[in-house]
């Protein structure tokens, strides 16, 4: 078990600081998560409520003194012609599942991901019921950790690769999957996981907290039919990615990328890699 110095001792300050702001903006959370919950819905008619914009602005004042741009949920989007200009930036969702959150089910998470030129480096999700983070930096693994006592030693576990993939295999997906539309029938993709994998069985989870499962061998895949932005996904990829795993879009094979024109991710598969 690495100690917890010497795993800090290797990570970059900035990475510090989205840790610290992570679990601010968990507490802030989870003492509106406790009260009664009231929201507003934005243009796109998604919901918003006072947890999201509190996390947002937490995370903000922690990162802005990192002097790399950041782009999320609740921010003020800048155009692609001021975007494409960045070399880094980061990638924050302050409070992924928001509509779970309003279910009071457990299933939200907080997202920040470093990317540079297009692809994410650093990623971390939070997730504030259990107090637990999962993190991965290229080239140097991926973590996971109660934060509550982070300074107990035996609180930071490493991450390997699955040995084996479940049986039969565990697809995660959304709450919504199986739904008109957002559903593995409609797109025809169940008959094809059948076709590569045999039979199967779905873990319906809402957010990010799918790649938790996804590192930990729990599910073996996560398929999105669905709408996502790059925020929802970014630290999770890096995570994935670190353990040997893969994202890729439906549409063309081709790894997620970020800081797109769009913003808008495309339909995706990601996969875990099991080392023998």
């Amino acid at each position: 078990m690495l100690s917890l110095l010497r795993i800090l001792e290797t990570i970059e300050q900035i990475y510090h600081t989205a840790i610290n702001a992570s679990i601010e903006a968990s507490a802030a959370i989870l003492k509106i998560y406790d009260s009664a919950i009231e929201f507003d819905l934005k243009k796109d008619g998604s919901p918003v409520t006072k947890a999201d914009l509190l996390s947002s602005q937490i995370i903000f004042n922690h990162l802005k003194d990192t002097m790399i741009p950041l782009m999320g949920e609740e921010r003020v989007k800048q155009d692609y012609a001021t975007r494409q200009k960045w070399n880094s930036h980061w990638c924050v969702d302050p409070l992924d599942g928001t509509k779970m959150f309003l279910q009071k089910n457990d299933e939200f998470a907080i997202n920040i991901a470093h990317v540079k030129n297009g692809e994410a480096i650093f990623g971390l999700i939070a997730d504030p019921v259990k107090s637990k983070i999962i993190l991965g930096i290229k080239n140097k693994g991926v973590y996971i950790f109660n934060y509550t006592d982070a300074d107990a030693e035996e609180n930071w576990q490493k991450i390997k690769a699955p040995t084996q993939r479940n049986n039969p295999i565990i697809v995660a997906c959304s709450r919504g999957f199986g739904t008109k539309s957002n559903g593995a029938k409609v797109f025809g993709y169940e008959e094809k996981i059948k076709e590569d994998f045999g039979e199967f069985n779905l873990l319906k989870k809402g957010s990010a907290l799918k790649f938790f499962d996804l590192a930990e061998g729990k599910a073996d895949m996560y398929v999105r039919l669905g709408p996502t932005m790059e925020w929802d996904i970014a630290a999770g990829q890096i995570i994935l990615e670190e353990l040997g795993g893969t994202i890729v879009s439906l549409e063309n094979g081709e790894r997620l990328t970020y800081n797109k024109e769009s913003l808008f991710n495309p339909p995706f598969i990601a996969k875990t890699k099991v080392v023998k």
